[in-house]
């Protein structure tokens, strides 16, 4: 039997890179792989659903979930992990000194709904006391090519998101003093993003949290770092082959082994001479970068969806469950 022929599209990344470049492949596939920024990836799924595998959004997969939408079906490969509230910046003269500061403030966002924002407002919210409805939001993306024109979302009563007008970005409203602070910043080139290099700032802004330090207190707190994407498949081509999921799947863990072998590799070396080198090294051997799978996941998966909910993102709670395919629950 021939090769199934599909389309794939990743973010390159350390864990993507081996799939990207055909170094890795799923058995029984042969894929057209595509390098694409994930803002622009998403929107082209959301939208016009233009690759039969993707890495998506963990929040637009919940929300579309939620609705009973069985376009995409998610695979438990989470390929990015980050603690997403370290990526908060202010404004250097905003006089913001604390989290509790941002309460009041008007706070840049690129998209609303974008899961790395959802995991921010759930830590402001559960942790410092801010919750959605006491900051004043503006967002960069808006009309077609945002993620919620693509996902039909919108902002819950009590929640104030203004669009920052296509001539602005929230790089321009920031240096202008027209912002307080930003969830995140993306500046990357892609279709969709438009604020500059942050070079172009100066010294205007600052980072909120000092990114080491709150991520490893963070990672103590609750035993994750937040994921941001998942893989998901086209329904129609996983139903009408049902084995293609846990051959996607084992390609990933494969990708996965290849990158840590080999950095284990390039370490190795310097163990003796490097500082922080044995360490790094030990630290590979013992952990997993990109922890997968359903059942070991819950507490973060279920975090995630109850942040959704909270938020008004979802009318309903989401299982983590409900996400993935049935297959993949034991893993």
């Amino acid at each position: 039997m021939p090769d199934l022929n599909v389309s794939l599209a990743l973010n390159p990344g350390p864990l993507t890179r081996p799939l990207l470049d055909g170094e890795i492949t799923a058995e029984g596939v042969n894929w057209a792989a595509t390098a694409l920024h994930p803002s622009e990836m998403f929107w082209r799924q959301l939208h016009f659903g233009d690759f039969d595998v993707s890495e998506m959004s963990l929040s637009s997969l919940i929300q579309s979930v939620a609705k009973g939408d069985r376009t995409w079906l998610g695979l438990p490969v989470f390929t990015t992990r980050h603690v997403c509230h370290t990526d908060i910046i202010v404004r250097a003269d905003a006089g913001i000194t604390s989290p509790a500061d941002l309460a009041g403030r008007r706070v840049g966002v690129p998209e609303y709904q974008q899961t790395s924002a959802v995991w921010s407002r759930g830590v402001l919210a559960d942790e410092y006391g801010v919750r959605p409805q006491d900051v004043d939001w503006l967002m960069e993306r808006g009309g077609a090519t945002s993620h919620a024109s693509g996902t039909g979302f919108r902002p819950p009563q009590g929640v104030r998101v203004t669009p920052i007008p296509p001539s602005e970005s929230i790089g321009s409203l920031l240096a202008g003093g027209e912002l307080d602070a930003s969830l995140l910043y993306l500046s990357d080139a892609n279709l969709i993003d438009r604020s500059p290099g942050r070079d172009t700032l100066g010294g205007r802004i600052r980072r909120l949290f000092d990114p080491r330090a709150e991520a490893e207190r963070y990672l103590r707190a609750t035993g994750f770092r937040h994921a941001t994407h998942c893989v998901v498949v086209r329904s129609e081509l996983a139903d009408a082959h049902p084995w293609l999921v846990l051959n996607l799947y084992a390609a990933f863990e494969r990708a996965k082994q290849l990158v840590t072998d080999r950095a284990r590799a390039a370490l190795a070396p310097w163990t003796a001479v490097l500082p922080g080198a044995a360490e790094t090294a030990g630290a590979l051997a013992g952990t997993d970068p990109w922890p997968s799978g359903v059942a070991g996941q819950q507490h973060m998966l279920g975090t995630l969806c109850r942040y959704a909910h909270e938020q008004g993102l979802t009318q309903r709670p989401v299982a983590p469950a409900e996400l993935f395919a049935d297959r993949t629950h034991d893993l």
